[in-house]
């Protein structure tokens, strides 16, 4: 009898699971419901890279007349816009700035951020809970009134106009965010591995080095591309910290340089934001598994 009810209750699950999906059998119903919504969100998504491109092979004569030319497409390609971006600035330099800022300063916050989240999370000293939520307060604080009293340190420091004088500051709103970010992924790791690694002798150092760190992968990589792409695309700090042409970051040289009066060389402004986009975009396909995995949870008890 029972193993009839069970056989029952299976067919009838497999027929309204049928029966749910069925609306999506007719080809109207899944360009109603699948094709129209992907095809917008494509659409909303890759345009702006779309017109970074066309807008970066564009000649003058063709950017500043559309009534005669198609603005959504190129008659004559050029690469006159790359040529001044790449010779005529150093934006190669900017590049390379960019790209040591975001790197150090990263790895500087992850550091404190992994020491700093499994300290509040899992030795549960008195006031854990008001230090963390300190912390994510102190990400909310706005950059525009920080980078004064900050700028002041950094000229008494000797490191103004400098890039030591970004990877110091960054941390300031990295680790805050990063903090919050790993104390909600170190939470939802089962607590009964690392108490039975106590039991076998293991120290609080060993426990996050071989325990929590590899199953906290996901984690870290999530953390680390948020991180990235904040140092990548911060402006205030590095406009307010820069004053030399060659130490700039892509942000600030592409706008300060590409920006003479009220003449904007819109070709090679995109030329810019699409080559200094493209690591970005790089970084989060390689790596999107592990993002996904981090916003879904981790260890399950």
């Amino acid at each position: 009898m029972t193993d009839t009810t069970v056989s029952s209750a299976t067919s009838s699950g497999a027929a309204d699971n049928r029966e749910g999906m069925g609306y999506l059998e007719t080809l109207p119903r899944q360009v109603v419901v699948f094709w129209i919504p992907l095809l917008i969100f494509l659409f909303v998504l890759l345009f702006p890279f779309y017109w970074m491109g066309l807008t970066t092979f564009k000649p003058n004569s063709e950017l500043l007349n559309y009534r005669d030319n198609n603005p959504l497409w190129i008659v004559q390609p050029t690469l006159d816009n790359i040529r001044k971006l790449l010779f005529d600035t150093p934006y190669p330099e900017w590049l390379l700035t960019t790209m040591v800022v975001a790197v150090v300063a990263t790895a500087l916050s992850l550091f404190a951020s992994v020491l700093a989240a499994y300290a509040i999370e899992r030795l549960r000293f008195k006031g854990a809970q008001g230090v963390g939520m300190a912390i994510f307060l102190a990400y909310l604080v706005p950059p525009s009134i920080l980078f004064i009293p900050l700028a002041t340190m950094i000229y008494n420091l000797g490191l103004y106009d400098s890039m030591w004088a970004l990877i110091l500051t960054y941390p300031t709103f990295l680790i805050p965010f990063c903090t919050w970010l790993l104390i909600g992924y170190f939470k939802s790791i089962p607590f009964e591995l690392e108490e039975c690694a106590l039991i076998d002798g293991a120290s609080r150092v060993q426990i996050l080095i071989k325990i929590v760190l590899p199953l906290a992968v996901p984690g870290l990589i999530s953390a680390g591309i948020f991180a990235f792409t904040l140092s990548w695309n911060e402006f205030i700090y590095a406009l307010a910290f820069i004053s030399s042409s060659e130490n700039k970051t892509v942000p600030v040289g592409v706008l300060t340089e590409l920006v003479e009066g009220d003449v904007y060389h819109w070709g090679s402004l995109m030329a810019g934001a699409l080559f200094g986009s493209l690591p970005v975009a790089i970084l989060y396909s390689f790596f999107v598994d592990y993002y996904v995995a981090s916003m879904t949870g981790a260890v399950k008890e």
